[in-house]
């Protein structure tokens, strides 16, 4: 079967290649050349330059493909300040304040509607947990409500910022295809994705959370390489007609970035979240998203955990 790889030059797309590439034939689809990405690796399937926002870029990477993984995205929201600050503080070019939702919304428009008429049957894309509402800020200034722990499928979203409303649209895009379609399309919500090397960089740097925040330690991480087959096993499950026409999935590291239990967490930070927690929901180190859903649709857990560098970590600094 001929893969389709958006986003083919990027941070996540190392990871689904290894994963893909010995039972697969890949495309790779990027408006960054191979060499000109944040972390180079080696490229050896066919690449297409383009933009997703091009409908003939989309076209041309399409042809021929029975399948799209879609990870081409924006990955922050550039209508946020203090997001343009710190692009500005990395020498890194300004983007206009609609390029977030330009991307990631017409982007997945025109793969969408390429892959259809390419005659693609199964499309997998990369949302985001921040469909919930917890990222890149509030600018409303009003807190986002939790309603229950840990959060699953279910619980009620309270997006703001430009960034979670896009990956929202993307998967009303894909529903609304589906609908529209025989092709069949699956949203992967991940929480923010770690490389090892940023595993290990938390590990040598630990110190326990001192205050609550969206980003930690509620939002969570996941290693790149458990995301890279939550995405496999979805598309193939999506392929053997295992799932419904359409869906949805949060996927995140069993455990939280912090070292001590989840429930002592909230005992410190938030214990006006406790009520909201089913007796035995939060065992152990378990983080605040669940994985489930996705557990139970396609067989996906997480194996990696940023704590197998703690012990090197506190060796190497005895």
């Amino acid at each position: 079967m001929r893969v389709l790889i958006t986003g083919g030059t990027g941070n996540l797309a190392e990871f689904v290649i290894a994963e893909m590439q010995r039972d697969y034939e890949l495309v790779l689809f990027d408006r960054v050349r191979p060499g000109e990405n944040r972390f180079p690796f080696d490229i050896r399937h066919p690449y297409h330059h383009g933009d997703l926002t091009v409908g003939e870029d989309c076209a041309r990477a399409v042809a021929g493909c029975q399948a799209v993984l879609h990870l081409g995205a924006i990955p922050w929201a550039t209508d946020v300040p203090r997001i343009i600050e710190r692009l500005r503080s990395e020498g890194r070019p300004i983007p206009s304040p609609d390029e977030t939702m330009r991307v990631n919304t017409m982007g997945t428009y025109h793969v969408l509607r390429e892959a259809h008429a390419g005659g693609a049957q199964v499309v997998v894309t990369v949302t985001s947990n921040c469909v919930l509402g917890h990222c890149m800020g509030r600018p409303s200034g009003r807190p986002m409500q939790i309603e229950y722990l840990p959060i699953d499928e279910e619980h009620p979203t309270d997006v703001e910022e430009s960034y979670g409303v896009s990956k929202q649209f993307q998967e009303q895009l894909m529903a609304g295809f589906t609908r529209m379609t025989a092709m069949r399309t699956y949203g992967i919500r991940p929480a923010a994705l770690y490389r090892p090397e940023r595993q290990k960089e938390w590990a040598e740097n630990y110190k326990p959370a001192e205050e609550w925040t969206l980003s930690r330690p509620f939002n969570g991480y996941l290693d790149v390489g458990d995301a890279a087959r939550a995405l496999r096993l979805c598309l193939e499950a999506g392929i053997a007609g295992d799932l419904p026409p359409h869906d949805n999935y949060y996927i995140a590291s069993a455990d939280t970035l912090e070292a001590e239990p989840t429930l002592e967490v909230l005992s410190r930070l938030r214990p006006d979240l406790l009520a909201s927690v089913p007796e035995g929901a939060l065992p152990g180190r378990a983080a605040f998203f669940s994985s489930r859903k996705a557990t139970k649709a396609f067989g996906w857990q997480a194996e990696s955990s940023w704590t197998r560098y703690l012990g090197a970590a506190q060796q190497a600094s005895n």
